[in-house]
């Protein structure tokens, strides 16, 4: 989120000066991380932790490639939570994030579950995720929920036919 909040703050008139702002933004993140107390529940568990960044997705992301699901029906959450704290770190992180090398990655957890609890412990400022590309205001504590086969989805008559055959 404070990669987002200090690209909105820059200015920009193309998609190439947004990519080149995104740079800058996540550079500064990288000199200075963000780091918060956090408690994570997933099903019995709970963690306590200092981390440096969490990631929720709609399923778990696929291996050996940009952060998207292989298995967008798949109906879990993909819990991601690292504790890189090192600038040295947080580049490899983000490298291997670029590359699609969650497994291998030892600076970032990897859980799955269809809920999560997270409660934040740091601090008195507000506290910032992004959704969908956009900054919204996170709660002190927030439970995530998947609700699998909830959505509905349109496709083109000739998909859904040469599905069927």
């Amino acid at each position: 989120a404070k990669m987002v909040q200090l690209r909105q703050k820059m200015e920009f008139g193309s998609r190439l000066g947004k990519i080149r702002a995104s740079a800058k933004a996540a550079w500064a993140t990288i000199n200075n991380p963000p780091a918060m107390n956090v408690t994570l529940s997933i099903g019995d568990a709970e963690m306590a932790a200092r981390i440096t960044g969490i990631g929720i997705t709609n399923n778990l992301f696929g291996e050996g490639h940009l952060p998207y699901a292989d298995n967008p029906a798949g109906g879990v959450l993909g819990v991601y939570v690292t504790v890189a704290k090192q600038r040295a770190e947080l580049v490899k992180f983000f490298f291997n994030m670029a590359r699609g090398k969650w497994r291998d990655n030892e600076h970032v957890e990897i859980h799955q579950t269809n809920r999560t609890v997270l409660k934040i412990h740091s601090g008195s400022r507000k506290f910032r995720a992004v959704m969908d590309g956009e900054l919204v205001r996170l709660d002190r504590e927030t439970v995530i929920e998947i609700q699998p086969g909830a959505l509905n989805v349109l496709v083109p008559a000739s998909a859904a036919q040469s599905r069927a055959a």
